[in-house]
């Protein structure tokens, strides 16, 4: 395949990541869960649950590519995103909230899985190109579930506080991972010159 061919496959696959991470998170979704927005409880889960899928993906990460800037960011997403998921399950416990399954967490895991699954069976280059590709579609979806569906979602004053705390972190992640991925295809570029 030409590398303009590779680049539009990468962008496409990119762009159908977003789609799929966008509609798992979308309020349809939400609402599919009997009419109405998602609960505090069901909100502690989706968060537990994407906080959960992150790390995964790091660790995948961590144990496949050899480029240091996408280990450092996906070390990066271990330790920050089991800090979120830490001090979500002690805000939960705080407020009595026990997380709750839903439509959207299953659905989460479900895209997840598949996702794993494919990152396993790339190797190399191709693995980090995919994995930094898809930490930017997931992040973008992320910060517009944070900002559309649980933040306006929230009952509880601190579950919504510590929601619009978290946002400016998934930011920070997806600036990361947009220059890891401008990096990643800087370098492949110079190589192929």
């Amino acid at each position: 395949m030409s590398k303009t061919g590779t680049q539009r496959r990468r962008k496409a696959l990119c762009a159908v990541a977003t789609i799929i991470c966008a509609v798992a998170l979308h309020p349809a979704i939400a609402k599919a869960q009997g009419g109405s927005a998602p609960t505090d409880a069901q909100i502690v889960r989706i968060v537990e649950t994407a906080d959960d899928i992150d790390i995964n993906y790091a660790k995948l990460a961590l144990s496949k590519a050899t480029d240091k800037r996408v280990r450092d960011f996906a070390q990066q997403m271990i330790t920050d995103h089991s800090a979120v998921q830490k001090s979500v399950i002690e805000l939960a416990a705080k407020l009595n909230v026990t997380p709750a399954d839903n439509e959207t967490s299953n659905a989460l895991k479900a895209q997840a899985e598949q996702t794993t699954q494919k990152l396993r069976g790339l190797k190399g280059n191709k693995f980090e190109r995919a994995y930094v590709d898809n930490e930017v579609a997931y992040h973008e979806a992320v910060i517009n579930a944070v900002k559309t569906v649980l933040i306006p979602s929230a009952q509880n004053a601190q579950l919504k506080s510590a929601l619009q705390g978290a946002e400016p972190l998934f930011e920070g992640h997806l600036l990361h991972a947009e220059h890891v991925q401008s990096a990643i295809e800087g370098s492949a570029k110079q190589a192929s010159r």
